[in-house]
């Protein structure tokens, strides 16, 4: 098994660990995280009826791409806190998906914090 391979495959436990207990619902959302290497998503999904309310990107239009990752985290996080109000939506359930909360992470939560999100 390669390094990579190691390194997925822990995350996909610490990612089943965290799925037992975090659930969403059409009243609270699960705020899902996705950080690949050069870009940031971000949805709130309804597990009951596995669909999708709201979601964002680094790589919408509205989100420009200057400044470091980190960054354009913090703006993604203000993005989907618009989009979730929008939607009539105050109160999720985030789902780091087995990613550390620190960096990227954490710049997301904190702006959508700002934004008016609580969790």
């Amino acid at each position: 098994m390669g390094v990579k391979n190691k390194k997925v495959n822990s995350r996909i436990k610490i990612k089943m660990r965290i799925r037992k207990s975090v659930n969403g619902t059409s009243a609270r959302p699960r705020m899902t995280v996705f950080r690949s290497n050069k870009q940031i998503n971000v949805q709130l999904v309804d597990n009951e009826s596995g669909t999708t309310l709201v979601s964002a990107s680094s790589r919408d239009k509205s989100i420009d791409e200057k400044g470091n990752k980190q960054e354009q985290a913090e703006k993604v996080g203000k993005l989907v806190a618009e989009k979730a109000k929008d939607a009539g939506i105050e109160n999720v359930v985030f789902d780091r998906n087995g990613y550390l909360y620190h960096g990227r992470v954490k710049s997301l939560a904190e702006a959508a914090r700002k934004g008016g999100l609580k969790f």
